[in-house]
């Protein structure tokens, strides 16, 4: 089952131009589909070195938020909005799963988006913010 799985993600990731980012903290069979694997900040920071399309990106919900303000232009999905919660000592993090990555990249939602003007507003602290990191 798992190797179907990641079979069908591998197939999936190509078709759509996709990548995924996952915090450290996620499943060993997450951090395994993973592309990139680091703690937050150094993910969102990966975001804007990647030339794909599509980022899934598993971490903390204000980090997946952080990495479309730095991407306006690309597609962000979150495993499961319903999910996550802004601490990375939360259980929910537990509940992704290779599933929910392959229905989040066919189903191509949850897409993290961000209002135009809240973007812009909140870009140049976020890039001085990475720029101290």
């Amino acid at each position: 089952m798992i190797l179907d799985t990641f079979s069908k993600l591998e197939t999936l990731k190509k078709e759509r131009n996709a990548i995924i980012l996952a915090h450290y903290h996620q499943d060993l069979d997450i951090q395994d589909a993973a592309d990139f694997m680091s703690d937050s900040l150094v993910l969102a920071k990966q975001t804007t070195q990647t030339n794909v399309d599509i980022i899934l990106f598993y971490s903390v919900h204000f980090m997946c938020e952080t990495a479309k303000i730095l991407n306006p232009e690309k597609q962000v999905i979150f495993p499961d909005i319903n999910d996550g919660c802004a601490c990375n000592e939360c259980p929910y993090m537990r509940l992704n799963t290779l599933e929910k990555i392959v229905e989040a990249l066919e189903k191509m939602k949850p897409e993290i988006t961000l209002p135009e003007g809240l973007r812009i507003q909140v870009q140049i602290p976020f890039e001085k913010m990475l720029a101290l990191s």
